[in-house]
């Protein structure tokens, strides 16, 4: 870490009215708004798209940290997690705490990997320069359940404006629809200090201005409201100007589009659901005349649209036939080929045959134990559903150790051990699966129910596992605790 830069940093003035949040405020604040956003149906937790934007996102993480633009207070106590939206509108945006969204629908128009990753590096310097908490400073008489629910509404609004105006009501009408709005120095710095992030992270520069452009053509064009990301970032001439002014004389253009990023794209695209006519076209497009003729980077995504759309349309036939296609076309592309075998075990896995579902994912044994989400989720289904899931307990138990915030994992583990006849422990699992998505009372009943189900086997005499017993107790006053604070915060 550059410690002038970052002594620097520290130094520099506040803007608003010096009642800064302190980061543990904005942490717990970010916490109830996830818990809102987590049973919002448009919430989506796909292994495969979490873990490639995470990826991308944690790099830019660790550039951030490397320039001294992230304190280790805010690595310490920040989330930096990604969550994802199905909703088709081209949008990403920051929340208190750490917390990022995005939605479906930038995945799906980005050209490139560079370009997703200029918005997440704008949104990350966003949280990184605080200017999240300058904004709800502003706010600073408010309680944080009525800050919550004003951040909620602004994100209503972006995603759907009638349906939120009933959430802006009265005096709070003009905060909730600016609370998202940074100002124009706020964009600016988050411009400055993004672009600043990308070729450290691994990307290029150009990506920035790549975004920058397709953004003001968007502005040029499209009224219609499914660019929000224009709303609440609104582009001016100086912003675009000088983005491209930082991009040095003669740099080398950017690469090619990633085989891997195309699939990502499209498979954004598959799970926005279009509707059953537009899987139906996709599933029909290799087979149109010519197909064969056209360029790799064209006859890749449409290959991964047409595998995933067949399988949202139980047309297993169909979604085989096209992998045969995708496999052979990214043969000599490991990240690609590592996508499409991960596509084949969603496949079998769909078409009830578990065992060629393991089939696939034995090829990618390696990106397993090297910690790959995907591998380890699509596994577990799979002996799960063949009735020999005892060998994934261990590695489901270290996954959700080093990530105990994974409800998906925890709730794997609870069928694992379900499975095994574990059943105080799979209690436990679906209790920790609560407490990850901050739905502490949900926990505090399943915990609960865990220790009567340890009572009720020690009157059987059926023996028990005492440490898992004192593990739940000890869980549920923790539990017990932050149901407590988190009701006294209202």
């Amino acid at each position: 870490m550059f410690a002038p830069l970052a002594q620097a940093q520290s130094q520099l003035p506040m803007m608003g009215d010096g009642a800064e949040m302190t980061t543990s405020a904005e942490r717990r604040l970010g916490d109830s708004i996830i818990r809102e956003l987590y049973r919002d149906p448009d919430y989506i937790d796909d292994p495969v798209l979490q873990e490639y934007v995470q990826g991308l996102f944690q790099a830019l993480v660790h550039a951030a940290e490397a320039r001294g633009e992230l304190s280790p207070e805010l690595q310490e106590r920040f989330a930096w997690q990604i969550l994802l939206g199905r909703d088709r509108s081209v949008n990403a945006f920051a929340l208190p705490g750490g917390y990022f969204g995005v939605h479906l629908g930038l995945i799906a128009v980005v050209a490139t990997r560079d370009e997703l990753a200029s918005v997440l590096a704008h949104e990350l310097s966003h949280v990184t320069q605080r200017h999240i908490a300058r904004l709800m400073a502003q706010q600073g008489r408010q309680t944080p359940l009525m800050l919550g629910a004003m951040v909620l509404g602004a994100l209503a609004a972006a995603k759907n404006p009638t349906a939120a105006q009933a959430m802006m009501v009265g005096g709070h009408a003009l905060a909730v629809q600016n609370q998202l709005n940074f100002s124009r120095d706020m964009e600016r710095e988050a411009d400055r200090v993004g672009f600043g992030l990308m070729q450290p992270a691994g990307f290029a520069p150009q990506g920035f201005v790549a975004m920058f452009d397709k953004l003001q053509q968007a502005n040029r064009i499209n009224d219609n409201g499914s660019w929000p990301y224009l709303r609440s970032h609104p582009l001016t001439t100086q912003r675009i100007a000088d983005m491209h002014s930082r991009i040095p004389q003669g740099a080398a253009a950017p690469g090619a589009p990633t085989a891997e990023h195309l699939m990502m794209a499209a498979r954004a695209r598959v799970l926005m659901r279009p509707g059953v006519d537009t899987w139906r076209q996709w599933v029909a497009e290799p087979q149109d005349v010519g197909f064969a003729a056209r360029p790799r980077a064209q006859r890749v995504p449409a290959w991964y649209a047409a595998t995933l759309s067949a399988v949202q349309l139980g047309d297993h036939a169909a979604a085989r036939r096209s992998l045969r296609g995708l496999l052979a076309d990214v043969q000599d592309d490991a990240a690609a080929l590592r996508q499409a075998r991960l596509l084949g075990a969603e496949v079998e896995l769909a078409a009830g045959d578990a065992a060629a579902a393991l089939v696939h994912l034995q090829h990618d044994r390696a990106a397993q134990d090297k910690g790959g989400r995907p591998e380890l989720l699509l596994r577990a289904q799979a002996l799960l559903r063949s009735g020999a899931a005892a060998p994934m307990a261990g590695p489901l138990q270290t996954w959700v150790s080093a990530h105990p915030g994974d409800a998906n994992a925890w709730q794997t583990l609870a069928q694992v051990w379900q499975q095994q006849g574990q059943r105080l422990r799979a209690v436990r699992a679906e209790a920790e699966a609560q407490v990850a998505r901050y739905d502490y009372a949900a926990a505090v009943d399943r915990f609960k129910a865990g220790q009567d189900l340890a009572r009720s086997l020690a009157r059987q005499g059926a023996g028990g596992d005492y440490i898992e017993a004192s593990i739940i107790d000890t869980r549920l006053r923790a539990v017990q605790s932050l149901l407590k604070e988190q009701a006294a915060e209202r």
